[in-house]
């Protein structure tokens, strides 16, 4: 696949210089408001107003990230057909519609918990066909040798709306509520995928599939993906750690609200303080990586950063919670490192033609036990506590750093192992 015709103005002059990506870099800031919006009031939605128990907390956690599982492989496949521009466009637009029937069915008088089951599966599903969408068109918008400033760019807005998106959320909830806040994460979307609509550069219509069968394209992204020990370090790796992260965020909001007496502002307090500590990470991601390795910093990263969650289950009303907020502040630095090294690898890694199956790979069999972690969190939050199960959670994501550490004691593992599927493994060319 060759790559868009879009000029390119000189490395030097840095990415934000070239207008295509200053829209990227817009559409993601704003989009990624909306979800930041999102991760504060649908919790809240079925917490406060709906007065969801714990259980039917980490359902509701378990429905929105279910699509991964549902359609997180043949999504891949599908995207690997299409241009990736549309999928954006069109997946935002059918989120923001989603988003709307909160709101409108709270006015109503008829919003069920159920109700809320259902807009999390749908927003879930087309949130699969976004990410992949995403990650394989940004080689192509951006080229390989610029993909560590690309991620780390996008990773920093993004840290950005994690500041400022919880801040917005907290006094909006407590004003009018968490459906109606709901509105915002919906606008915040829909600005997205129109901005995206301005994005010049045209990618090539992708060649004609030789198997028309989509599980053959299927398992061609999956042997792709498993047959390279970097690229299956790392998703196992990601597999653990999500798992464990999903434990700990169900029960996070409940501790914070319930056990530690916290409004909605104080929520949205400690919930921006992580978004400082990742956009700290973004500004970070790219002098760390060069200086301790790309394959290093991987997992060094979560070992460092993850054993602080603790701090958040030992805290008590009053000051504690604040230096417990510093624990998830440097969760999220220490994953945005991570994730943006990470990615930078898994794109290098993968030609052209593999990225989108690549994506769809690594985010099912990553992000596939996130339901599970959901259903977890909720039920271990039924039955030992949320304290309890923010220790589970904090043990799970220090321990997932092992797959990728015990892959980089190999000399060369960056490199990964040629795959078996009839590819080079020097990026963007076939054999």
């Amino acid at each position: 696949m060759s790559r868009t015709t879009a000029p390119r103005t000189p490395a030097a002059s840095g990415l934000l210089r070239e207008p295509d990506f200053r829209r990227l870099f817009a559409a993601t800031a704003l989009g990624q408001l909306g979800d930041r919006v999102l991760f504060l009031a649908l919790p809240l939605v079925a917490i406060v107003a709906l007065r969801a128990d714990e259980f039917q907390v980490g359902l509701l956690t378990a429905m929105t990230t279910a699509g991964s599982l549902l359609v997180g492989l043949p999504a891949g496949a599908w995207v690997d057909r299409m241009r990736k521009r549309p999928v954006l466009i069109g997946t935002d637009l059918a989120r923001a519609l989603a988003l709307l029937t909160i709101p409108v069915a709270w006015w109503a008088g008829v919003l069920t918990v159920w109700w809320l089951y259902a807009v999390a599966l749908v927003h879930g599903v087309l949130t699969v066909f976004f990410d992949v969408a995403y990650v394989s068109w940004l080689p192509q918008l951006v080229g390989r040798e610029r993909l560590v400033e690309g991620n780390s760019r996008l990773s920093a807005i993004r840290s950005v709306t994690s500041i400022g998106g919880p801040a917005l959320a907290g006094p909006l909830v407590g004003a009018v509520g968490a459906p109606a806040t709901l509105v915002v994460s919906a606008a915040g979307m829909t600005v997205s995928g129109l901005l995206a609509v301005g994005i010049r550069a045209r990618e090539p219509r992708p060649a004609p599939h030789q198997h028309p069968w989509l599980g053959r394209e299927i398992g061609e992204g999956l042997r792709f993906v498993l047959s390279n020990r970097a690229l299956r370090a790392t998703v196992v790796g990601d597999a653990v750690f999500n798992l464990s992260l999903v434990m700990y965020q169900n029960m996070l909001m409940v501790h914070l609200t319930r056990q530690l007496g916290l409004a909605s502002f104080g929520v949205g307090l400690v919930l921006s303080g992580m978004g400082c500590g990742a956009l700290l990470g973004a500004l970070l991601a790219g002098k760390v990586a060069a200086r301790v390795g790309q394959g290093r910093v991987i997992w060094l990263a979560t070992v460092v950063t993850c054993p602080l969650t603790a701090l958040m289950p030992m805290a008590r009303p009053g000051w504690s919670v604040y230096v417990a907020a510093l624990g998830l502040a440097a969760l999220s630095l220490g994953g945005v490192v991570r994730v943006v090294a990470q990615s930078s690898l898994q794109q290098a890694l993968t030609p052209d033609h593999l990225l989108g199956r690549m994506s769809a790979t690594a985010r099912f069999v990553s992000w596939g036990g996130i339901p599970l972690g959901g259903l977890l969190g909720g039920a271990a939050g039924a039955t030992v506590g949320p304290s309890a199960t923010l220790w589970i959670g904090a043990t799970g994501m220090t321990l997932s750093a092992l797959p990728v550490y015990l892959c980089s004691v190999t000399p060369g593992w960056e490199r990964g192992a040629p795959a078996a599927v009839g590819v080079s493994p020097t990026p963007g060319r076939r054999r």
